[in-house]
């Protein structure tokens, strides 16, 4: 979907830059013992997964002003996922959203083929009532009180595991909206016990090299209770279910001024801790880009991540969610996969050994004074110089602009109108 030709000569011009930017930090990392080659290395190593649903545009509580060429369907989403992998190649797979995406296996694994992707973890729905469901989640879907509902809720999920096994995926996220708004609405124990009760159905049906995700969420829609609200409630439910069941976090879905990255250290202590869904945030769950409000707190997370990279048994599935309300969606995807993937080579940078020291003889002042240094370190060359030896875009925005794909897509897609309100 992208010329070569652009490509090769978005980076040309940029090459000798490059080079030099990137001898200049490789001699200022050599006096501290960083090997820049080895950075760059791990830098190629990583990889993010697009949500397919973050290709179109999200929208306020109120409205929805569509861009141009929004996706009509999974294969359009498939198309913008490969566009971003392919300049910034560090987005080699999808996360899908059924019902949203649902469409023949076979189509949906060739189309993603031809970019180079793979899926990741699938994610069900039963936030939202469909056209052909029976009974609605007005009231719930998991833990609903009318034990059909339930049921329905399930075979969604179980849905959504067949689909996934036909794809290649090897999780399902599971977020329910499921909660209360006034005081004495509903029976909370009995609600959460329902919930439980229907999770370990839906873990009965896992196949053995799958995970299962919960995800917590402290608001939203149900604004006096939720029924998985927190991380404590997220890991109760982890371990009741077993071995395959794992928490993820999800970095907007707590209240501000959380300490998000002792969470995930408390995560990683209980075996628990099974992914993310990265974005940012300034007052709630803003599903904001990654690393535009709290770059800092992203880097303190992967601090966490990479001290505890060699943890027996820690797969993590990184995913970006994010709603994209006045920009490209691509252009904010590409960028917060590359801010991800910055946050990540900074905390890998972190002198451990200094930094143990420091900690051990309770030397507050240094052992911060360690992190930031890590975090000051401008790594634009060492992405950039990834980027190019993957054959990807030294400047991936720019090189988008200059490929005029958004007018190509915009002249084969329908123009979609702002009618309707809601995230989706």
């Amino acid at each position: 979907m992208i010329d070569p030709t652009i490509i090769e000569a978005q980076n040309a011009a940029r090459t000798a830059d490059l080079l030099r930017d990137y001898d200049s930090l490789g001699e200022k990392l050599s006096r501290t013992g960083i090997d820049i080659d080895a950075a760059k290395a791990r830098a190629l190593t990583f990889s993010v997964a697009v949500p397919s649903w973050g290709t179109g545009t999200g929208g306020t509580r109120f409205a929805r002003f569509p861009g141009e060429g929004e996706p009509r369907d999974i294969f359009d989403k498939l198309d913008d996922c490969g566009v971003i992998h392919r300049l910034t190649d560090a987005a080699g797979s999808v996360s899908l959203h059924i019902p949203w995406d649902k469409a023949d296996p076979s189509d949906l694994t060739a189309r993603a083929a031809e970019h180079g992707l793979r899926f990741d973890a699938m994610n069900s729905n039963t936030f939202q009532d469909q056209p052909d469901q029976d009974r609605s989640y007005k009231f719930g879907s998991l833990s609903h009180t009318d034990p059909a509902t339930r049921a329905q809720a399930v075979e969604h999920n179980l849905e959504c595991i067949e689909i996934g096994q036909k794809i290649g995926s090897r999780a399902l996220t599971v977020w329910v909206g499921d909660g209360s708004n006034f005081p004495g609405q509903t029976d909370m124990g009995g609600q959460f016990e329902r919930y439980l009760a229907s999770m370990k159905d839906i873990y009965k049906a896992l196949p053995e090299d799958w995970q299962i995700f919960s995800e917590h969420k402290g608001f939203e829609p149900a604004f006096y209770s939720t029924v998985v609200q927190d991380w404590g409630t997220s890991l109760l439910t982890a371990q009741e279910l077993g071995d395959k069941a794992k928490c993820l976090v999800d970095l907007g879905h707590h209240q501000p001024n959380v300490n998000i990255e002792m969470i995930v250290s408390r995560l990683i202590h209980a075996g628990k801790l099974g992914g993310f869904h990265f974005n940012d945030s300034k007052y709630g769950d803003d599903d904001l880009d990654s690393g535009t409000i709290e770059p800092y707190r992203l880097f303190l997370i992967w601090n966490e991540l990479v001290s505890a990279e060699d943890t027996p048994g820690l797969d993590l599935a990184h995913m970006i969610d994010q709603s994209h309300n006045v920009t490209d969606p691509i252009e904010s995807l590409m960028i917060s996969a590359i801010e991800i993937q910055r946050a990540y080579v900074q905390a890998s940078l972190v002198d451990r050994t200094a930094l143990h020291g420091f900690q051990q003889e309770n030397d507050a002042l240094m052992a911060s004074a360690t992190l930031r240094a890590a975090f000051r370190t401008d790594v634009d060359p060492i992405l950039q110089m990834a980027r190019y030896e993957a054959g990807a875009a030294i400047d991936p925005v720019t090189t988008y602009r200059a490929s005029g794909y958004r007018a190509q897509v915009a002249s084969e897609r329908p123009r979609i109108t702002g009618a309707g309100g809601g995230i989706v």
